[in-house]
């Protein structure tokens, strides 16, 4: 048995990355593999003494589950990222000496990235944007949200959606779902959405540099050499910080594509010196609700909310959006995004039309998953010719392009029809103020952001499952990645 987390999912090539591990065995060695165009082994290191560790008991004493509120405190190991190692994703894959173990264990390959006995990291360049004005975040806060804890031989189910750990506020801490981000966990996410995605960015010849969730919160300079920010997949969880800092980016020239979807939708609060967040949800905790309305929304207006709605800044909203049905990743929708202005640029070299030809409008990624996991919309109406435009009701900017949309039938989760465990949101959005369609589109406010509405979009491109879909994500990549202002 093996299992371990890193100190900080991120290290600037050069510097020490702290590793926590748990094992049974008399010792372990740690490989290095870098996530490209291919799985790339870099290094193994010498053998660590293996020391076990133990998961704390969950504090609401729910029986065989630990604790996902407090840092899990197992042995920490460091190790020197060499000063020449390219930026990049990169897996840490834990491996067992001597013991039980008699037979060796073989280097990982693709098919290898998802697992436990291993975690990721970023690695960071020592001179930011010199050669890359591509920046990749890895929305590292919305894994720890889902992380179980689990490992290959034991289901502990402990996170922010499996019997999670509310605190009251008091002695200076706030009301709300705690969370560590130190704890064990293994690879999933990464290997859905990101590693196709980056695989593709490099065999395409894109440089990019990466970033976590955590850097850009805590840098308020990070963006600055770059002209391009990249959200892909699942981006739920954000600070306000993170928040302030893309926003003043983009109002000073500055590009952002959220390839992403549910993109902004919860607000945390990090502590524990950069450890652990809390963040006031809907997640119900045994039976009971701790408190509701859940104030940590970013839409819904104070007292029960934020008050700043998320497509201010990416354009669309979960809550005109929704889920699918079933285990994850569950079934997907096969038909695409209805085309509007094919003249655009975003479309260029696609071929697709828009109906204005006389003929049925054409779909982006027609026969493909593309409407992903969770999708993202604006509020909308249609205007004589019966093409679609934002309203704006929602918060969505005036100057947003809706390019694409797909309608969702009521077989998915809104706030008008959640899944078991998610608090009924009507209760603060009592009328439906648009049809729910997942939404493509474009604005500008400074700077440009084009989003593309779903979680699933860097997995039809990754693996080049449309045409067009690839070709819009060259387009956007290649006219977004110059800091000039890219007309509508």
């Amino acid at each position: 048995m093996i299992e371990g987390y890193l100190g900080r999912e991120s290290v600037t090539a050069g510097r020490v990355l702290t590793l926590h591990v748990s094992t049974d065995a008399p010792a372990f060695r740690v490989r290095f593999h870098r996530l490209g165009r291919e799985l790339t082994f870099m290094a193994r290191t010498p053998p660590f003494p293996g020391v076990p560790g133990s998961a704390p008991p969950h504090p609401d004493g729910v029986a065989a589950h630990a604790s996902p509120a407090v840092d899990w405190n197992w042995p920490a190991y460091e190790v020197r990222i060499p000063r020449d190692w390219p930026p990049g994703v990169y897996l840490a894959h834990l491996v067992e000496c001597g013991g039980r173990r008699t037979e060796p264990v073989p280097l990982l390959d693709a098919a290898g990235i998802e697992g436990y006995e291993r975690e990721f990291f970023v690695v960071r360049p020592r001179d930011p944007g010199r050669r890359a004005r591509i920046l990749y975040k890895k929305s590292t806060f919305t894994r720890h949200a889902y992380n179980r804890s689990d490992r290959a031989d034991l289901e502990r189910a402990s996170s922010l959606y499996d019997h999670p750990v509310h605190q009251e506020a008091r002695d200076g801490q706030r009301a709300g779902h705690r969370l560590s981000m130190h704890r064990p966990g293994g690879v999933i996410d990464l290997a859905y959405w990101d590693a196709p995605f980056i695989a593709w960015l490099e065999r395409n010849g894109y440089d990019v540099e990466y970033c976590t969730d955590l850097d850009l919160h805590a840098d308020p300079g990070l963006l600055d050499p770059y002209h391009l920010l990249l959200s892909v997949g699942h981006d739920e969880y954000w600070s306000a910080a993170m928040r302030a800092h893309v926003a003043a980016f983009v109002r000073g020239g500055g590009n952002v594509a959220f390839l992403s979807a549910n993109t902004c939708w919860w607000r945390i609060h990090l502590t524990d010196g950069d450890t652990a967040f809390v963040s006031d949800t809907d997640h119900r905790v045994g039976e009971t609700y701790p408190h509701l309305p859940a104030t940590d929304l970013w839409w819904p207006a104070p007292p029960d909310g934020v008050g700043e709605p998320e497509n201010t800044l990416t354009g669309v909203s979960f809550r005109n959006g929704g889920m699918w049905p079933g285990p994850w990743p569950g079934d997907r929708p096969l038909g695409g995004y209805t085309v509007q202005h094919a003249g655009h640029w975003v479309y260029e070299g696609t071929g697709l039309r828009d109906g204005t030809h006389g003929g049925t409008p054409d779909a982006l990624g027609a026969g493909t998953p593309l409407v992903g996991y969770e999708c993202d919309g604006a509020a909308f109406a249609r205007d004589a010719a019966g093409t679609a435009y934002a309203t704006g009701v929602d918060g969505t900017p005036e100057s947003f392009l809706i390019l694409g949309l797909h309608f969702l039938e009521p077989v998915h989760e809104d706030l008008h029809h959640p899944l078991p465990g998610h608090w009924n949101c009507p209760a603060r959005e009592p009328a439906v103020t648009s049809p729910r369609a997942a939404t493509m589109g474009i604005h500008t406010a400074g700077g440009t952001v084009f989003t593309a509405g779903t979680t699933d979009w860097p997995v039809v491109c990754g693996r080049e499952l449309d045409a067009g879909v690839v070709r819009v994500t060259r387009n956007v990549l290649d006219r977004l990645a110059h800091r000039t202002t890219a007309d509508r």
